[in-house]
């Protein structure tokens, strides 16, 4: 058992499965009542499915395994995510496979924030046809984001006026428009970007003895641990609302969080959430993030 993919259960209202029984009975109820069901064909001759069972508002559990030459389906691995709607970015997207099962990682650069992200791919089905088919790299794909959380922290917002706030925006489109020219080999792009973040930094560091970092930081998208897909995150909340697991009755909280110029849904049962959520207000926790690759409709 993935102690990693058990720990986040009760991201999505599953906090009272803990024992290896418990999570069978349920992996059964997910496969049972999938509402969504995928096959492909790996190793030739092996026929592969993933089944998904929404639990409420998209609350969702994700089994997959493969069927043996008795048409019997042998469970392989399950994984709680959250079914966002949407699409997060468009920017340059490859995939990875992981060496220790037939899952996969999604890589995300992301020229807003300037950083890549690298999230659990959630829907392997479509892209192994592709990839058997060799027809990938596709193009006018996009990703939609969505993470679970298994703790974390309403923070109050940073006051800004007017002014500061449009700043901030000029600023976005600005380094936006450099990291984009950097990537196309502009050294004084690149050379402006640097300088950016030294100032930023050295600002920083002068501000850091007489006050608090949580003052001075709006937010941050950051690696945490040693799982590539983990990340620390704080950022505005934009959206959010109360779910409701439809096995279990736990109540769930999906908030929209806006971190480093990324807009991503977090999904974090209600116990585990310290303070009351509010559109404007902050939201500093560890996330695992996911996510969907949306492929054309004529693929």
């Amino acid at each position: 058992m993935d102690k990693n993919l058990h720990k986040y259960l009760r991201a999505v209202g599953f906090s009272k499965y803990k024992t290896r029984k418990q999570i069978q009975d349920l992996i059964v109820k997910a496969v049972k009542g999938a509402h969504e069901k995928a096959y492909t064909t790996v190793e030739e001759d092996t026929l592969y499915a993933e089944y998904k069972a929404d639990f409420g508002g998209g609350l969702s559990l994700c089994v997959r395994g493969e069927y043996d030459e008795n048409n019997k389906f042998l469970y392989d691995y399950y994984f709680p995510f959250f079914d966002a709607t949407g699409y997060t970015s468009s920017d340059d997207i490859s995939v990875e496979r992981h060496k220790d099962k037939l899952s996969f990682a999604g890589i995300l650069d992301d020229l807003k924030s300037g950083i890549s992200l690298i999230f659990y791919l959630q829907n392997i089905i479509t892209y192994i046809k592709l990839l058997n088919m060799d027809r990938l790299p596709v193009r006018g794909t996009n990703v939609t984001l969505s993470a679970l959380s298994d703790g974390g922290k309403i923070l109050m917002p940073i006051r800004k006026n007017e002014t500061e706030i449009r700043k901030a925006q000029n600023y976005s489109i600005r380094k936006s428009r450099m990291i984009a020219a950097a990537r196309n080999g502009d050294e004084d792009a690149l050379e402006n970007l640097t300088m950016s973040d030294m100032d930023t930094y050295s600002a920083l560091q002068k501000k850091i003895p007489e006050e608090d970092i949580l003052s001075l930081v709006d937010s941050y998208f950051m690696p945490y641990g040693v799982e590539c897909d983990i990340y620390s995150i704080m950022g505005e909340i934009l959206d959010y609302e109360m779910l409701h697991n439809s096995l279990t009755g736990e109540e769930v909280c999906r908030m929209t969080v806006y971190a480093n110029e990324i807009a991503v849904d977090v999904c974090i049962n209600r116990e585990d959430l310290l303070g009351e959520p509010e559109i404007g207000r902050r939201f500093k926790g560890i996330i695992w993030l996911q996510g969907r690759i949306n492929f054309p409709e004529n693929v």
